[in-house]
């Protein structure tokens, strides 16, 4: 379905009653969504990269005449080597994953024949807005669809053929599953999204994946709750303990695999020690590379005194330590190591400072150093001796991510299946009234908590205390009961 043929509220309306269609489909109806999808984009491989060749070329003129950044470009391209077999490959891995409604965090024993629980279930109306990548839309139908989510996708204009490609193709795909059709709605016009951030009664949540531009124009645009990241600035700090050879592999891995994704290094810190005895070999690999390096005094000088001279090796601006490039440049600071703690301290705060809380690093031998670093960095994700390129939903194992969230409530880092849900809170009774409790009354609260999932006493190790509290459970859980794990 296109907002082309339906009204902003029409078609949330109908993404809202698919929601709820698609919250009470078992599993295996929605992994068969899934499969059909799969099996849909394989099969069309060639119409959609087709599409997405006619879309590259409009890129690459618009990048040549300078309205178009080159990491947009890259984004684009469908036929770059194994993306359209990862994103294939994303679709059978969320399918593979365990489901993730029904899962019962707590139970509680409120009182005889009257049980307290939390339970996952789906957010409801996903509205999702991005920019160039057009594997997105199978990412996102995906994860919604196992999740039990409803999503309305905006993809960019430089995408459009791509888009409209594998909308088709998706669209087609659902006709043979329950999964319904209003599941994974296709918006095309940038006038039709501006209706929808104001639908607060229908979308439960909005997904921009894009540029700074992008997510801060929607944040101001709406009061439903947004998730996302504004930038991708990833800082890497190495201090003097750690080896030449780990952190010019981690180094370059972090910078080069893929300059123009998010998760990729912008910003270098290094210990004044590691500055003269480690920086040397690691700028001498990233300048093979092509990287340009903006450097502060102190590191310029030690480059070049161990290098020599070279046109990549440019004077930093401060400006430099907050820019998100998704490109081949690199701001690199000296930190004062007079004092390794407090030289710990001065990389933390510059990073609190500048980094926008996605994903930073310590390279270090030092384990108790590395636990403080991770401790102190407000980020997103925080690693000891690995590249930020690890920031990704498919290499987290969530098969694929509809985005990474820097937000520190809900969901944070790559949002794949466990953050597209959240929780209802159930209570199973059996006739009990509130005014039969309290000071007083007849009756009081238990609260006693309650084993996850009732199984065989003989199959789960368990002690005396918690195996008393299951069979008083057993034999006073309410008789009216359904649902899943025999309730």
């Amino acid at each position: 379905m296109s907002l082309n043929n339906a009204s902003a509220e029409e078609a949330a309306t109908a993404a809202q009653l698919a929601s709820r269609r698609l919250a009470v489909l078992s599993e295996e109806e929605r992994n068969e969504g899934l499969i059909a999808i799969h099996d849909a984009l394989a099969s069309h491989m060639s119409d959609i990269l087709a599409a997405n060749k006619q879309d590259m070329a409009v890129a690459n003129e618009a990048a040549q005449a300078g309205t178009l950044s080159q990491s947009l470009v890259k984004r684009l391209d469908l036929s770059r080597p194994g993306k359209y077999e990862d994103m294939l490959q994303g679709i059978m891995q969320v399918k593979d994953l365990p489901d993730p409604l029904g899962i019962v965090a707590s139970r509680t024993l409120l009182d005889d024949g009257l049980q307290l629980e939390r339970r996952s279930c789906p957010i409801g109306v996903l509205l999702i807005i991005f920019e160039a990548r057009p594997e997105v839309i199978a990412n996102i139908a995906s994860l919604a669809i196992k999740s039990g989510n409803a999503a309305i996708l905006k993809g960019g204009k430089e995408s459009t053929e791509s888009f409209r490609a594998i909308a088709k193709v998706i669209a087609k795909a659902l006709e043979s599953t329950a999964v319904p059709n209003d599941a994974i709605q296709l918006v095309t016009s940038r006038a039709e999204v501006q209706p929808l951030l104001q639908l607060d009664r229908y979308v439960d949540l909005v997904i921009p994946r894009g540029g700074n531009e992008l997510v801060r124009s929607i944040k101001a645009s709406t009061q439903i709750p947004v998730l996302g990241h504004a930038d991708g600035l990833c800082t890497t700090y190495l201090r003097n303990d750690c080896d030449p050879a780990l952190a010019t592999r981690v180094i370059i891995d972090a910078k080069c695999s893929y300059a123009a994704a998010c998760n990729a290094l912008e910003t270098l810190l290094v210990d004044e020690e590691a500055v003269k005895q480690i920086l040397p070999a690691v700028a001498k690999a990233l300048l093979e590379r092509d990287v340009t390096l903006l450097c502060d005094d102190f590191s310029k000088a030690s480059i070049v005194a161990e290098l020599g001279s070279n046109p990549l090796i440019q004077d930093v601006a401060d400006k430099d330590y907050s820019t998100e490039f998704l490109d081949l440049k690199l701001a690199i600071k000296t930190i004062p190591a007079s004092d390794p703690e407090k030289a710990l301290d001065f990389a933390i705060t510059h990073i609190n400072k500048y980094s926008s809380h996605h994903t930073d690093a310590i390279l270090t031998a030092d384990e108790k150093a590395a636990q403080y670093f991770m401790d102190g960095v407000d980020s997103a994700g925080v690693y000891w001796n690995a590249s930020t390129r690890f920031a990704d939903g498919q290499r987290y194992g969530f098969g694929t991510e509809v985005g990474i969230s820097t937000n520190k409530i809900h969901a944070r880092g790559p949002v794949g299946l466990e953050g597209l849900t959240i929780y209802k809170w159930l209570i199973r009774g059996d006739g009990q009234i509130s005014g039969e409790y309290g000071e007083g009354k007849a009756k009081h609260f238990k609260h006693q908590k309650l084993p996850l999932a009732p199984v065989d006493d003989e199959r789960v190790a368990r002690t005396e205390d918690e195996l008393e509290v299951l069979r008083q459970f057993r034999l006073q859980k309410p008789k009216h009961t359904n649902g899943v794990n025999g309730y």
